[in-house]
């Protein structure tokens, strides 16, 4: 597999799961465009690197046009920025809402559609990062959830609407081990337990996720579209099984 030549854009690829979808596709030998609200130090060499922030609507014509400036081409574009924080569902204000719904779904949108043309010219892709969030309930995120679920069936929508000159397709990430892992999961306990409950027996690496965005934007996988891909590494436990082992430990 390579992507000599080739031209991939990335949203969020300075840290986290976006900064091994593009350290992946450096080592395959794409020219990587990325973005950010704030320039990283620590990005390869090559990369190309736009501050702003992708949930300004202009923004989306501004970071197609800037790789195409940069490169002159666009063949695949992968939606990874993302986020949200937890906040009881009553209590999220409509700024935050508004925020959220800009940034996990509205964006990723827009940014599609302004590179739908370009995309279209070489057989190009478009890859959505979504999340377990939005494949079962998320509380305290619900937000975020419905987001995440919006942008599954826009994937699977314009899949159709846009073949065969562009694949459209979406990774469902569980849960993902990165540098704010402990922070998100109650410290380094926090993650060591639910590492331990999942049937992997470790929760997933950025790595985990550039294999299949890898996967999917190769052009050899061309009858691949439409795909919403479970990398979770076998689900998360339903809850009622950890109650029932808790109460019968209780009851030993």
């Amino acid at each position: 597999m390579s992507f000599q030549g080739k031209t991939v854009l990335i949203t969020g690829g300075s840290r986290g799961i976006g900064r091994g979808i593009l350290q992946a596709f450096v080592d395959k030998g794409a020219t990587v465009v990325t973005c950010g609200r704030r320039e990283p130090d620590n990005l390869p060499a090559g990369v190309h690197f736009i501050p702003l922030d992708i949930r300004k609507s202009e923004s989306a014509e501004i970071l197609v046009q800037y790789a195409l400036d940069k490169t002159g081409r666009l063949d695949v574009l992968i939606n990874n920025a993302g986020g949200t924080p937890m906040e009881d569902a009553e209590q999220t204000s409509a700024e935050l809402l508004d925020k959220i719904m800009a940034l996990n779904l509205i964006s990723p949108i827009n940014l599609s559609r302004e590179a739908y043309p370009h995309l279209k010219v070489n057989g190009g892709s478009v890859i959505n990062i979504s999340s377990v969030s939005g494949a079962r309930p998320s509380p305290h995120t619900a937000a975020y959830g419905a987001a995440k679920a919006g942008i599954l069936n826009w994937t699977q929508s314009v899949a159709m609407e846009w073949a065969p000159e562009v694949r459209v397709n979406a990774i469902i990430v569980g849960l993902v081990k990165t540098e704010a892992a402990e922070h998100h999961y109650g410290g380094k306990k926090g993650v060591d337990y639910l590492s331990s409950e999942l049937p992997m027996k470790r929760m997933g690496s950025p790595e985990d996720i550039a294999k299949a965005c890898l996967f999917l934007a190769d052009p050899a996988n061309d009858y691949v579209s439409g795909a919403c891909l479970e990398v979770h590494g076998g689900g998360e436990p339903p809850s009622f099984l950890m109650i029932a082992r808790e109460a019968h430990k209780r009851g030993t």
